[in-house]
C-alpha cells in the first residue's frame, strides 16, 4: 500500500468513527451562542498531552521565547518582508484547499497573489498583489477541509515542537508529505537544484518565530492568568479552529498571524 492509499485508508476509518471520539456521548459539542465556538473535545490522551504540553512549554521558554524577543529587535520592514514572503510560501497549501472547499473565487484570488508577489514581489516579500486590489485571503489547510467535509476533530492531541493539534489536524498535516505542499515536494521530497531540505525546514523553523513574536504579549497574559495553562491553551486551539472551519471572521486571542503593520497600529 503506497503513502496515498494508506492516508485515504486511515481518512476513511476517521470519518467513520470521528462521532464516536468527539464527545462524551459520541457527538462534537458546540456552543455557538454569539459564534464564540465553545467546542467539547475528548481528551482521550490527557496525560500523555500534559507531558508533551510541559516539554513545549521549556522548549518555548529556553529557546522559542528569546528567538522571538531578538526578531521583534528587528526594523519593522524586516518583519513585515520576511511575514509576508512566508504568507506567500503558504499559499502553495492555500490554494488547493481553496479548490478542495468549492472556494473556487479565493483560489483564483490566491493564484493570482503567489504569481505576482512571487515576481513582482521578490518572492513575496513585497505584498505587490494588494495594490491592484487583491487582498490577502484567510489561510486553508487540510484539517479545514476535513472539517469542511464534515469530519470531527477527533480526540484531542499535543505534538512535541508544533503543539495543539486534534487528530482530523494531524492527518491533515500527513497529506502534505504524500503530495499536498508543493513547497515540500521541492525541497524534502525531491532532489531539486535549487532548494534543498534545509530550505524547508529554515521556512518552517522562522513561521514559528514570526507567528510566536506576534503574540509574545498575548501569551505571557494568558499564561500570568491561568489557572490551568494547559486547559486555557486547549479551549483557545479548539475554538480557532472551530472558528476558521466555518470561516468566522473573528482572530482567537494568543493565536493573531496579521499583518506586523495591522498589529503595530492597534
Amino acid at each position: 500500500m503506497n503513502k496515498l492509499n494508506l492516508v485515504l485508508a486511515i481518512f476513511l476509518f476517521f470519518i467513520t468513527s470521528s462521532q464516536a471520539v468527539a464527545g462524551d456521548d459520541g457527538k462534537l459539542k458546540i456552543n455557538e451562542g454569539k459564534n464564540n465556538g465553545n467546542v467539547e473535545v475528548k481528551d482521550c490522551f490527557e496525560k500523555v498531552n500534559r507531558g508533551i504540553f510541559a516539554f513545549n512549554q521549556v522548549l518555548d521558554k529556553a529557546i522559542f521565547k528569546p528567538l522571538s524577543k531578538g526578531y521583534r529587535m528587528f526594523p519593522q520592514p524586516i518583519r513585515s518582508g520576511t511575514s509576508n514572503a512566508l504568507s506567500n510560501l503558504g499559499n502553495v497549501v492555500t490554494i488547493p484547499n481553496n479548490v478542495l472547499q468549492g472556494q473556487f473565487k479565493d483560489a483564483g484570488i490566491n493564484s493570482a497573489r503567489f504569481v505576482i508577489n512571487t515576481t513582482l514581489g521578490i518572492a513575496g516579500i513585497f505584498d505587490v498583489a494588494s495594490y491592484y486590489g487583491l487582498k490577502k485571503r484567510d489561510k486553508e489547510d487540510y484539517g479545514q477541509t476535513f472539517g469542511v467535509w464534515g469530519a470531527g476533530p477527533g480526540c484531542y492531541l499535543v505534538l512535541p515542537i508544533l503543539g495543539p493539534s486534534t487528530i482530523r489536524d494531524s492527518l491533515g498535516s500527513v497529506i502534505n508529505i504524500v503530495g499536498g505542499d508543493a513547497w515540500y515536494n521541492v525541497t524534502v521530497a525531491n532532489d531539486t537544484q535549487y532548494f534543498s531540505e534545509a530550505d524547508y525546514y529554515a521556512s518552517r523553523i522562522l513561521n514559528g518565530i514570526d507567528f510566536r513574536a506576534k503574540n509574545l504579549e498575548s501569551f505571557d497574559s494568558l499564561e500570568k492568568n491561568s489557572v490551568d495553562l494547559y486547559a486555557s491553551v486547549r479551549s483557545l486551539y479548539l475554538q480557532d479552529r472551530y472558528r476558521k472551519v466555518r470561516n468566522i471572521d473573528k482572530t482567537t486571542e494568543t493565536l493573531s498571524d496579521d499583518d506586523w503593520e495591522e498589529l503595530e497600529s492597534q
